[in-house]
């Protein structure tokens, strides 16, 4: 891949985080307790992808999101501490990204299934990438 010698097939981050705040969802009341939320789980997955990408890209480059294909399978109550890992499996046309990506907690699989981010030009942009 031309320009992106670093981003490899195969390579893996993983990311802890606490179900907590605004990754949390009573599903309106619903349900009685907070749990991680869907939205919450995908961003936790995007981000490990997108900062995964990003620190293997040359200056100047970033990648956004364009897909995400996942399932919720399991429920992370509030104050839980869960991993979102996300593993490149394909670089399509030097610029398309497939991972794998997923969220447990422990040995509990949360979530998991796929996330595509396309890399793009961002001038100026700082490489500095924040918690």
């Amino acid at each position: 891949m031309t320009g992106h010698v670093d981003l490899q097939p195969g390579l893996t981050r993983t990311d802890d985080f606490v179900a907590e705040g605004i990754l949390l969802t009573d599903v309106g009341g619903t349900i009685g307790v907070s749990v991680l939320s869907t939205p919450g789980m995908i961003g936790r997955m995007e981000r490990t992808a997108a900062t995964l990408a990003f620190e293997h890209l040359p200056e100047g480059k970033a990648t956004v999101g364009f897909e995400v294909c996942v399932r919720h399978v399991a429920g992370a109550a509030a104050g839980a501490e869960c991993t979102a890992t996300a593993t490149l499996r394909e670089i399509v046309d030097g610029r398309k990204l497939r991972f794998d990506v997923e969220v447990r907690e422990g040995d509990r699989v949360i979530g998991l299934g796929t996330h595509e981010r396309r890399v793009i030009d961002v001038a100026g942009h700082a490489r500095d990438v924040g918690a």
